[in-house]
């Protein structure tokens, strides 16, 4: 098995291939250039050193053919997009990258199956961006059986991911699972207006004061249990085009503040809360995950709070 991975200088992307080496995979990275700077802070150089990287865009769908074609892919995980605020002022070139890309990738695991018979199959982030405000759905945790009302650019470009992706399979035999994250946290993430409760805790571990731009609740998600359930889903053999919720623990964020309080005191004069909420549903059902790929890892909040603080209390001192 030979697995590229889009996107992999982000914070899933990293932690994806940091799992994948320990797990003693072969991976392949294609990014806009060869830095692994997350990959090498939380794994380190060693691990950074057994990765074949290779460099394009992903709007390039002939050098994206010629890759996979090139270095025998047949698992893929694409995780090359940009995120809701880029979207929100550059929607035109948010959907060459977030939608022509996937498109792309697709085109690739299509070509690479006619021409050598390998069995291709891709696992793909979307989001729960492709729900609408909570406002717009009864007061329950979320099945994939609700329709998607993206009140963003950014959610509607993944839910066409989604819709392509199930096309794919329908008329060429590619099977995906697409994963809808909420607020991933964890070392590594610091892009996105939801980057906001790693970054409250990249300060705390600091000793400096961070405002959290953001009220209401959020899912927070632990990025190593993310990375895992994506290769998870890399593995599982399941036929189909699946798209799946992820869910972790839903929490207030003035609540975050006060668990921050319970394992660092000082959090109550250092971080501070303001903003709106952010305009997506965040109550998630996963049972449909679980029955396709089984139990998946659920890291206790609290615990994946203070591995956290002392991962960035480490690096600090390096």
């Amino acid at each position: 098995m030979r697995i590229l991975v889009t996107g992999a200088q982000g914070c899933i992307g990293s932690w994806v291939v940091k799992r994948l080496i320990e797990g003693g995979h072969e991976v392949v990275t294609f990014d806009v250039n060869e830095s692994l700077a997350r990959l090498e802070m939380i794994a380190g150089a060693e691990t950074v050193g057994k990765v074949t990287r290779r460099t394009g865009r992903i709007e390039d769908g002939a050098a994206l053919k010629k890759l996979v074609r090139d270095e025998s892919i047949d698992h893929i995980v694409h995780l090359a997009a940009v995120l809701m605020p880029f979207c929100q002022k550059n929607p035109v070139e948010g959907a060459l990258i977030n939608v022509v890309g996937t498109l792309n990738v697709f085109e690739a695991a299509k070509e690479a199956r006619e021409q050598t018979g390998r069995d291709m199959r891709i696992v793909y982030a979307s989001s729960s961006a492709v729900w609408g405000p909570p406002g717009e759905y009864p007061d329950q945790a979320l099945s994939e059986d609700f329709p998607v009302k993206p009140a963003t650019h950014y959610g509607v470009f993944k839910a066409a991911n989604e819709g392509n992706a199930r096309v794919y399979y329908a008329n060429d035999g590619i099977p995906s699972i697409g994963l809808r994250p909420w607020t991933v946290f964890g070392v590594g993430r610091d892009a996105g207006l939801t980057a906001d409760p790693t970054l409250a805790m990249r300060a705390l571990a600091a000793r400096q004061p961070f405002t959290i731009r953001i009220t209401g609740s959020m899912d927070l998600q632990y990025v190593r249990d993310v990375a895992d359930i994506f290769i998870q889903c890399l593995l599982s053999g399941a036929k189909g085009a699946h798209v799946f919720n992820l869910r972790g623990e839903v929490i207030e964020m003035e609540a975050l503040k006060q668990l921050l309080c319970e394992l660092r005191p000082e959090a109550a004069q250092l971080i501070s809360i303001a903003g709106n909420p952010v305009p997506v549903a965040f109550r998630m059902d996963d049972s449909a995950l679980e029955k396709v790929t089984g139990p998946v890892p659920r890291t206790p909040l609290k615990d994946a709070i203070r591995e956290t603080l002392t991962q960035f209390e480490q690096l600090s001192t390096r």
